[in-house]
């Protein structure tokens, strides 16, 4: 059974989370505050972690910036109700996979979580080498010279899966955030920034994810 996270202080949404998602078919659990969100998130073993960004003792920002440190490369959707494209940015550099905006329905947070973990299974699996990063799907883990970097294999799947293919903004949101999400062409190249700087030996000269002027971005891995 699929094991899900939900990080919420507030406790009728949790329940309201835990008895929605329950009826899904998924097990839930919960917590109130991100002291106990990195305790619970690194170490036990779950497919997928919903976190509130505003959270009492530790914001969901830093909770989020601590797993990825830890090596947590569980997906982790933010719940947010701050609507800045700057914090947006800002959760997806930090390892977020996603974000939903509150208020939200529940049918459109169910969305949200089958299109994470359906980008989980369906994308490419064992290990994949570019340059000198390896990408382990197995594991969710990306490693540069051996080390592991900041990284999720969620974040290069679509390219990985790609190789090759030119793909424009919309496709990367389709592909990557599912259609209908509000994400903004802004977010998606600050998202290929950070990419860049973490996969790229010089990012100001990209050898592995390359702009294709007035369309999009190629991976030439």
């Amino acid at each position: 059974m699929t094991r899900i996270l939900v990080v919420e202080d507030e406790p009728d949404i949790a329940l309201g989370l835990q008895d929605d998602l329950a009826r899904q078919g998924y097990e839930v659990d919960t917590v109130g505050d991100g002291e106990s969100a990195i305790r619970r998130a690194s170490g036990e073993s779950w497919d997928l972690i919903l976190l509130d960004v505003m959270l009492p003792k530790i914001d969901g920002f830093e909770v989020c910036r601590e797993l990825r440190r830890l090596r947590v490369r569980t997906p982790i959707i933010l719940l947010t109700a701050k609507v800045q494209e700057a914090e947006k940015v800002l959760g997806l550099e930090l390892g977020a996979d996603d974000y939903v905006t509150k208020p939200f329905s529940p049918r459109e947070l169910r969305a949200r979580i089958k299109a994470v973990l359906r980008r989980v299974d369906d994308g490419p699996e064992g290990v994949e080498r570019f340059g000198d990063v390896e990408v382990d799907f197995g594991r969710a883990e990306v490693r540069r010279k051996g080390v592991p970097v900041e990284l999720t294999a969620l974040e290069l799947r679509v390219f990985v899966g790609h190789r090759g293919r030119v793909l424009t903004r919309a496709q990367l949101i389709d592909l990557a955030w599912e259609s209908g999400v509000n994400v903004s062409d802004r977010v998606v190249d600050t998202h290929i920034l950070n990419l860049r700087r973490k996969i790229e030996t010089t990012p100001s000269e990209p050898r592995f994810i390359r702009g294709v002027r007035g369309i999009g971005y190629r991976f030439d891995g």
